[in-house]
């Protein structure tokens, strides 16, 4: 149980449940290759079965950690943070983006868009679940569309999110971990019949980092 002031101090996004806190390369969607610092925030009530961080879910299982720490660990790093979860926009992101901002740091965000857009991001990942649909802000503010293919029926849902974002969206399909085998060449053939959209690969997977 959190006393008042730190839960006062986590209501303002002035402290965080930091689950981890990493120096990689990106492996997903439109930055693939490029170096980035992850900063991964504990919580998320989205519940995919295949969620590769369920450990992020709970977010008191996360200490509450001051964003002054967060963004000064970021500094030493990259010049491109990426905030991903957990569900990120479960929380109050405006103070931690303007701070990271204030340091001349990139901004990225990965988020199911489960939660009302906050924060000033330089780049906003939309990779919506079924389980919660994404709010009008993030579908109006996206620049990536990143849809996760399980099964066959993930494309229709592919679709019908592309008719909700913005049409400035970069649209991508993704194939589950554990599904790669059998569904990486359904996307192949489905992006060479329907060229709007890219292939998405887990490449930090296959070079084994973070």
């Amino acid at each position: 149980m959190l006393s008042k002031e730190i839960q006062l101090e986590v209501n303002k996004g002035a402290m965080l449940p930091l689950m981890e806190e990493f120096y990689t390369i990106q492996g997903e969607g439109f930055h693939t290759g490029t170096a980035a610092y992850f900063i991964r925030i504990g919580g998320c009530d989205v519940g995919c079965h295949w969620c590769d961080v369920k450990e992020s879910w709970n977010a008191e299982l996360h200490p509450p950690t001051s964003i002054d720490l967060i963004v000064a660990n970021a500094n030493k790093y990259a010049d491109t943070v990426v905030v991903t979860g957990g569900e990120p926009l479960m929380w109050d992101m405006t103070l931690l983006t303007h701070k990271l901002k204030d340091q001349n740091l990139k901004v990225h965000i990965e988020t199911s868009g489960a939660y009302p857009l906050s924060g000033s991001w330089d780049w906003i990942c939309l990779s919506p679940k079924k389980n919660k649909l994404p709010t009008e802000t993030v579908y109006d503010n996206a620049h990536e569309l990143k849809v996760i293919i399980y099964n066959k029926h993930d494309f229709i849902f592919a679709e019908e999110q592309a008719e909700k974002v913005n049409p400035n969206a970069i649209l991508f399909l993704q194939p589950e971990w554990s599904k790669k085998e059998e569904m990486t060449p359904l996307i192949v053939d489905y992006v060479m019949n329907n060229p709007k959209w890219r292939v998405s690969l887990q490449t930090h997977k296959y070079l084994n980092i973070p």
